[in-house]
Protein backbone atom coordinates (compact mmCIF):
# COMPACT_ATOMS: atom_id res chain seq x y z
CA UNK A 1 0.00 0.00 0.00
CA UNK A 2 1.37 3.27 -1.04
CA UNK A 3 2.05 5.95 2.05
CA UNK A 4 -1.06 7.27 3.19
CA UNK A 5 -1.11 11.16 2.94
CA UNK A 6 -2.70 11.64 6.67
CA UNK A 7 -1.40 8.93 9.37
CA UNK A 8 -2.63 8.93 12.87
CA UNK A 9 -1.04 6.76 15.40
CA UNK A 10 -3.05 6.01 19.01
CA UNK A 11 -4.87 9.60 18.94
CA UNK A 12 -6.13 10.39 22.45
CA UNK A 13 -7.85 13.58 23.45
CA UNK A 14 -8.76 14.63 26.91
CA UNK A 15 -10.20 17.94 28.35
CA UNK A 16 -9.71 17.18 31.87
CA UNK A 17 -10.89 14.53 33.05
CA UNK A 18 -13.12 13.44 30.16
CA UNK A 19 -11.85 10.94 28.11
CA UNK A 20 -13.13 11.77 24.35
CA UNK A 21 -11.05 10.04 21.64
CA UNK A 22 -9.11 6.46 22.91
CA UNK A 23 -6.19 5.06 20.68
CA UNK A 24 -7.62 6.46 17.28
CA UNK A 25 -5.59 5.58 14.10
CA UNK A 26 -6.10 6.29 10.90
CA UNK A 27 -4.89 6.21 7.36
CA UNK A 28 -5.80 8.40 4.84
CA UNK A 29 -4.44 8.68 1.27
CA UNK A 30 -4.18 10.80 -1.72
CA UNK A 31 -7.52 10.26 -4.40
CA UNK A 32 -9.77 8.18 -1.62
CA UNK A 33 -12.64 8.97 0.58
CA UNK A 34 -12.53 7.93 4.02
CA UNK A 35 -15.92 8.08 5.23
CA UNK A 36 -15.90 8.51 9.52
CA UNK A 37 -19.21 7.15 10.73
CA UNK A 38 -20.63 8.00 13.90
CA UNK A 39 -23.76 8.69 16.05
CA UNK A 40 -24.12 12.38 17.96
CA UNK A 41 -20.96 11.99 21.42
CA UNK A 42 -19.17 9.60 18.93
CA UNK A 43 -16.21 11.78 19.00
CA UNK A 44 -16.43 12.66 15.22
CA UNK A 45 -16.24 16.45 15.90
CA UNK A 46 -13.40 16.16 18.36
CA UNK A 47 -11.67 14.34 15.29
CA UNK A 48 -12.16 16.79 12.80
CA UNK A 49 -11.04 19.75 15.47
CA UNK A 50 -7.52 17.70 15.87
CA UNK A 51 -7.10 16.97 12.02
CA UNK A 52 -8.18 21.00 11.30
CA UNK A 53 -6.03 22.30 13.97
CA UNK A 54 -8.06 23.21 16.33
CA UNK A 55 -7.53 21.19 19.20
CA UNK A 56 -3.89 19.33 19.79
CA UNK A 57 -4.26 15.44 20.58
CA UNK A 58 -3.33 14.63 24.29
CA UNK A 59 -1.04 11.69 22.70
CA UNK A 60 -0.15 9.95 19.49
CA UNK A 61 1.38 10.69 16.48
CA UNK A 62 0.09 12.52 13.44
CA UNK A 63 1.63 12.38 10.35
CA UNK A 64 1.23 14.33 7.00
CA UNK A 65 3.01 12.97 4.02
CA UNK A 66 5.50 11.13 6.49
CA UNK A 67 6.32 13.87 8.16
CA UNK A 68 5.17 14.38 12.50
CA UNK A 69 2.89 17.46 12.89
CA UNK A 70 1.49 19.38 15.22
CA UNK A 71 -0.48 22.16 14.32
CA UNK A 72 -0.36 25.56 16.37
CA UNK A 73 -4.16 26.35 14.69
CA UNK A 74 -6.47 26.09 12.18
CA UNK A 75 -4.31 28.77 9.97
CA UNK A 76 -1.43 26.73 9.87
CA UNK A 77 -3.04 23.59 9.31
CA UNK A 78 -4.44 24.48 5.77
CA UNK A 79 -1.20 26.06 5.52
CA UNK A 80 -0.25 22.47 4.27
CA UNK A 81 -3.11 21.73 2.59
CA UNK A 82 -5.73 20.93 5.19
CA UNK A 83 -9.30 22.47 4.19
CA UNK A 84 -12.02 21.74 6.35
CA UNK A 85 -15.70 22.53 4.73
CA UNK A 86 -18.15 22.77 7.59
CA UNK A 87 -22.01 21.38 6.91
CA UNK A 88 -23.04 24.86 5.80
CA UNK A 89 -20.14 25.85 4.06
CA UNK A 90 -18.99 28.26 5.84
CA UNK A 91 -19.60 30.98 3.72
CA UNK A 92 -20.96 34.69 4.04
CA UNK A 93 -24.10 35.35 3.53
CA UNK A 94 -23.64 39.03 2.65
CA UNK A 95 -20.41 38.46 0.65
CA UNK A 96 -20.74 38.32 -3.42
CA UNK A 97 -19.61 35.02 -4.69
CA UNK A 98 -15.96 36.21 -6.24
CA UNK A 99 -15.36 37.93 -2.65
CA UNK A 100 -16.20 34.78 -0.45
CA UNK A 101 -14.45 32.66 -2.92
CA UNK A 102 -10.92 34.99 -2.43
CA UNK A 103 -12.08 35.93 1.32
CA UNK A 104 -8.59 36.19 3.15
CA UNK A 105 -6.35 35.82 -0.71
CA UNK A 106 -7.94 38.61 -3.28
CA UNK A 107 -7.03 38.94 -6.45
CA UNK A 108 -5.96 42.86 -6.98
CA UNK A 109 -4.84 45.30 -9.83
CA UNK A 110 -3.16 48.41 -10.30
CA UNK A 111 -4.81 51.70 -10.97
CA UNK A 112 -2.57 54.38 -11.01
CA UNK A 113 -0.59 54.52 -7.70
CA UNK A 114 -3.26 52.14 -5.80
CA UNK A 115 -3.76 48.39 -5.38
CA UNK A 116 -7.57 47.68 -5.83
CA UNK A 117 -9.42 44.64 -5.75
CA UNK A 118 -9.92 43.19 -9.09
CA UNK A 119 -13.89 42.09 -9.02
CA UNK A 120 -13.56 41.02 -12.61
CA UNK A 121 -10.78 38.57 -12.21
CA UNK A 122 -12.34 37.51 -8.64
CA UNK A 123 -16.07 36.70 -10.16
CA UNK A 124 -14.14 34.86 -13.52
CA UNK A 125 -12.55 32.35 -11.22
CA UNK A 126 -15.11 31.64 -8.82
CA UNK A 127 -18.27 31.11 -11.18
CA UNK A 128 -15.52 28.92 -13.86
CA UNK A 129 -14.55 27.08 -10.71
CA UNK A 130 -17.93 26.41 -9.42
CA UNK A 131 -18.95 25.27 -13.12
CA UNK A 132 -16.03 22.61 -13.66
CA UNK A 133 -17.91 21.33 -10.03
CA UNK A 134 -21.13 20.93 -12.42
CA UNK A 135 -22.76 24.19 -10.90
CA UNK A 136 -23.94 25.37 -13.96
CA UNK A 137 -26.51 27.47 -12.76
CA UNK A 138 -24.01 30.32 -11.29
CA UNK A 139 -23.04 32.81 -13.99
CA UNK A 140 -22.36 35.79 -11.86
CA UNK A 141 -19.83 36.33 -9.15
CA UNK A 142 -21.69 39.14 -7.85
CA UNK A 143 -24.91 37.13 -6.66
CA UNK A 144 -24.91 37.17 -2.74
CA UNK A 145 -23.95 33.77 -1.22
CA UNK A 146 -27.30 34.41 1.18
CA UNK A 147 -29.15 33.35 -2.06
CA UNK A 148 -27.44 30.21 -2.86
CA UNK A 149 -28.73 26.97 -2.10
CA UNK A 150 -26.97 24.59 1.22
CA UNK A 151 -25.94 22.42 -1.88
CA UNK A 152 -24.44 25.55 -3.69
CA UNK A 153 -22.64 26.63 -0.95
CA UNK A 154 -21.10 23.58 0.08
CA UNK A 155 -19.59 23.33 -3.81
CA UNK A 156 -18.60 26.65 -2.92
CA UNK A 157 -16.56 25.61 -0.29
CA UNK A 158 -15.52 22.63 -1.98
CA UNK A 159 -14.36 25.13 -4.80
CA UNK A 160 -12.46 27.35 -3.20
CA UNK A 161 -10.95 24.59 -0.94
CA UNK A 162 -9.53 23.08 -4.17
CA UNK A 163 -8.42 26.18 -5.94
CA UNK A 164 -6.34 27.04 -3.00
CA UNK A 165 -4.11 23.70 -3.04
CA UNK A 166 -6.39 21.80 -0.70
CA UNK A 167 -4.59 18.26 -0.33
CA UNK A 168 -7.14 17.22 1.95
CA UNK A 169 -10.50 18.13 2.39
CA UNK A 170 -12.60 17.45 5.56
CA UNK A 171 -16.35 17.11 4.88
CA UNK A 172 -18.32 17.42 8.06
CA UNK A 173 -21.66 16.04 7.41
CA UNK A 174 -22.22 17.85 4.16
CA UNK A 175 -25.52 16.23 3.20
CA UNK A 176 -26.88 16.40 6.54
CA UNK A 177 -29.06 19.64 6.00
CA UNK A 178 -29.92 18.60 2.05
CA UNK A 179 -32.70 17.15 0.53
CA UNK A 180 -32.16 14.28 -1.86
CA UNK A 181 -31.26 16.23 -5.20
CA UNK A 182 -28.95 18.55 -3.55
CA UNK A 183 -27.77 15.55 -1.64
CA UNK A 184 -27.01 14.05 -5.06
CA UNK A 185 -25.20 16.94 -6.07
CA UNK A 186 -22.66 17.17 -3.14
CA UNK A 187 -21.72 13.46 -3.17
CA UNK A 188 -21.07 13.73 -6.92
CA UNK A 189 -18.35 16.71 -6.15
CA UNK A 190 -16.68 14.69 -3.60
CA UNK A 191 -16.24 11.96 -6.35
CA UNK A 192 -14.71 14.73 -8.40
CA UNK A 193 -12.21 16.36 -6.11
CA UNK A 194 -11.32 12.77 -4.95
CA UNK A 195 -10.39 12.06 -9.44
CA UNK A 196 -7.96 15.10 -8.89
CA UNK A 197 -6.70 13.18 -6.52
CA UNK A 198 -7.46 14.88 -3.17
CA UNK A 199 -8.01 13.07 -0.25
CA UNK A 200 -11.10 13.61 1.56
CA UNK A 201 -12.49 13.04 4.77
CA UNK A 202 -16.21 12.33 4.83
CA UNK A 203 -17.47 12.34 8.26
CA UNK A 204 -21.38 11.32 8.36
CA UNK A 205 -24.08 9.51 10.15
CA UNK A 206 -25.93 8.81 6.50
CA UNK A 207 -24.79 5.18 5.84
CA UNK A 208 -26.29 4.99 2.32
CA UNK A 209 -24.21 8.37 1.51
CA UNK A 210 -21.20 6.83 2.63
CA UNK A 211 -21.70 3.81 0.49
CA UNK A 212 -22.25 5.90 -2.27
CA UNK A 213 -18.75 7.87 -2.27
CA UNK A 214 -16.70 5.34 0.07
CA UNK A 215 -13.43 3.56 -0.35
CA UNK A 216 -12.59 3.35 3.08
CA UNK A 217 -14.40 3.77 6.21
CA UNK A 218 -13.87 3.84 9.83
CA UNK A 219 -16.79 3.53 12.82
CA UNK A 220 -16.43 5.54 15.79
CA UNK A 221 -18.55 4.48 18.85
CA UNK A 222 -17.88 6.71 22.10
CA UNK A 223 -14.90 8.19 21.16
CA UNK A 224 -12.88 4.40 19.81
CA UNK A 225 -12.75 2.90 16.57
CA UNK A 226 -15.18 0.35 16.33
CA UNK A 227 -14.48 -0.70 12.61
CA UNK A 228 -12.14 0.17 10.12
CA UNK A 229 -12.67 -1.75 6.74
CA UNK A 230 -12.74 -0.97 2.84
CA UNK A 231 -15.54 -0.32 0.15
CA UNK A 232 -17.51 -3.89 -0.41
CA UNK A 233 -15.81 -5.83 2.91
CA UNK A 234 -19.38 -4.66 4.83
CA UNK A 235 -23.21 -4.66 4.04
CA UNK A 236 -25.11 -1.71 4.55
CA UNK A 237 -26.80 -3.35 7.44
CA UNK A 238 -24.01 -4.83 9.12
CA UNK A 239 -22.67 -0.96 9.28
CA UNK A 240 -25.73 0.32 10.22
CA UNK A 241 -25.76 -2.33 12.98
CA UNK A 242 -22.56 -1.37 14.27
CA UNK A 243 -23.71 2.29 14.56
CA UNK A 244 -26.83 0.98 16.09
CA UNK A 245 -24.50 -1.14 18.80
CA UNK A 246 -22.91 2.00 19.76
CA UNK A 247 -26.50 3.73 20.36
CA UNK A 248 -27.84 0.71 22.58
CA UNK A 249 -24.50 0.57 24.92
CA UNK A 250 -25.31 4.00 25.58
CA UNK A 251 -29.04 3.30 26.40
CA UNK A 252 -28.40 0.12 28.45
CA UNK A 253 -25.50 2.58 30.68
CA UNK A 254 -27.82 5.00 31.27
CA UNK A 255 -30.64 2.88 32.01
CA UNK A 256 -28.20 1.18 35.01
CA UNK A 257 -27.23 4.07 35.73
CA UNK A 258 -30.36 5.35 36.97
CA UNK A 259 -30.89 1.80 38.39
CA UNK A 260 -28.08 2.51 40.44
CA UNK A 261 -29.11 5.93 42.09
CA UNK A 262 -32.86 5.10 42.70
CA UNK A 263 -31.37 1.27 43.45
CA UNK A 264 -35.52 0.30 43.60
CA UNK A 265 -35.02 -0.37 47.28
CA UNK A 266 -32.69 -3.29 46.15
CA UNK A 267 -29.23 -3.34 47.77
CA UNK A 268 -26.72 -1.94 45.56
CA UNK A 269 -25.95 -4.35 42.65
CA UNK A 270 -22.55 -5.28 41.63
CA UNK A 271 -20.84 -2.18 39.23
CA UNK A 272 -21.23 -2.43 35.76
CA UNK A 273 -18.05 -3.57 34.00
CA UNK A 274 -17.46 -1.37 31.76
Amino acid sequence: MKTPLLKLTGINKSFGPIDVLHDISLDVHAGEVLCLLGDNGAGKSTLIKILSGVHKPSSGLMELDNKPVSFEGPSEASEQGIATVHQFGGTFPLMSIGRSFFVGAEPTRRWGPFTIYDRARANGIAVKEMRELGITRIDDGDRLVGGLSGGERQALAIARAVHFGAKLLILDEPTAALGVKEAAHVLRIVLQARQKGIAVVFITHNVIHALTVGDHFAVLIRGAKAADFRKGEKSREEITDLMAGGEQMAELEAEIESYMVTGEGHPEPAKHAH
